[in-house]
């Protein structure tokens, strides 16, 4: 099979994938959490719809994602540029700020071997611009995260396409220890689908734990999750902020987050220590134990499987 074929066939089973898991998928509800422990992005459905985990729906709540284009070619930086439309079908020029940025902007690979958080900016008019390399052919998809004045927070995804041969990496294993440019990462807590779940990750520099995180974009660690198969989209935050009096910088990093379904979940972890920005990625399975720590764990990092850029 030639490679446009493969990646045709490669497509279609996404689009059948996603169709299944828009049934499937709900939300699970978060109004018994506290301020701090809310994921990022709860958008309310309208009367009579059914609610949907956030990312699965370029378009939702009169809100459209509008990328240039959505081929990419691999290997080379592209100025990338996207509008949001609101109900009016004008771009939408007015945001509240969330996190220190009006609008986060995340890119993964649909196998989830690669993830980069990254912080484009307004170009006017209502339209943004950020630099994006994706680094070899495949699948990916990107999820624009933002809350419009005087609206609710909500998170829209798009599918791009690198040309070229493609052959999807299986998912990496279950571990509670992983590691990042010499930094250890380790997990503590369970998945638990349809209730509030509780997850600290501690950080640790050469067999000492880190105590002095620094603060990135208003907190000292961002955790996004992703549902293995139609990337359902969470973005959650630490209960605590710097400078409140009660939270550490380090070395534990708690979350309180809600999956709405069984199955595999990846986690990036982005937390900063000596001025540069890391992440590090878990995956984690729902309804079974978790792999036990091994003290080697998956290896994460830059140039293709995690990265940021501004």
């Amino acid at each position: 099979m030639n490679t446009p074929a493969r990646l045709g066939a490669y497509l279609l089973g996404l689009a059948v994938l996603f169709g299944g898991a828009l049934g499937a998928g709900r939300a699970a509800d978060t109004a018994g959490l506290t301020p701090q422990a809310t994921p990022h992005t709860t958008a309310s459905p309208a009367s009579g719809e059914t609610s949907v985990p956030e990312g699965l729906q370029v378009s939702n709540n009169g809100y459209t994602l509008t990328p240039r284009t959505t081929t990419v070619e691999p290997g080379q930086e592209t100025d990338f540029r996207f509008t949001v439309t609101g109900p009016d079908g004008r771009p939408v020029t007015g945001y509240q700020v969330q996190h220190d940025k009006k609008l986060h902007f995340i890119v993964v690979s649909r196998d989830l071997g690669g993830f980069w958080h990254l912080h484009p900016r307004e170009a006017g008019g209502g339209e943004w611009s950020v630099p994006l390399t994706l680094p070899a052919a495949g699948a990916y998809r990107a999820f624009a995260d933002f809350a419009p004045e005087g609206g609710d927070a909500l998170t829209l995804g798009v599918d791009l396409l690198a040309p070229g041969d493609y052959r999807p990496a299986a998912l990496p294993a279950a571990s509670r220890t992983t590691t990042v440019d010499g930094y250890t990462v380790t997990l503590d807590g369970d998945l638990t689908p349809g209730a509030l779940s509780k997850l600290t990750l501690s950080v640790a520099k050469d067999g000492r734990p880190v105590t002095d995180l620094q603060p990135y974009l208003g907190a000292y660690g961002h955790l996004v999750a992703l549902r293995d198969g139609d990337l359902a989209y969470l973005h959650v935050h630490p209960d605590g902020e710097p400078g409140d009096g009660r939270t550490a910088a380090g070395p534990g990093i708690t979350f309180y987050t809600e999956v709405p379904s069984r199955g595999a979940y990846r986690l990036f972890l982005d937390f900063q220590h000596g001025g540069v920005v890391r992440t590090a990625s878990f995956t984690v399975r729902t309804g079974q134990a978790a792999a036990p720590a091994s003290g080697t764990g998956e290896q994460a990092g830059h140039g293709g499987h995690g990265g940021h850029a501004h």
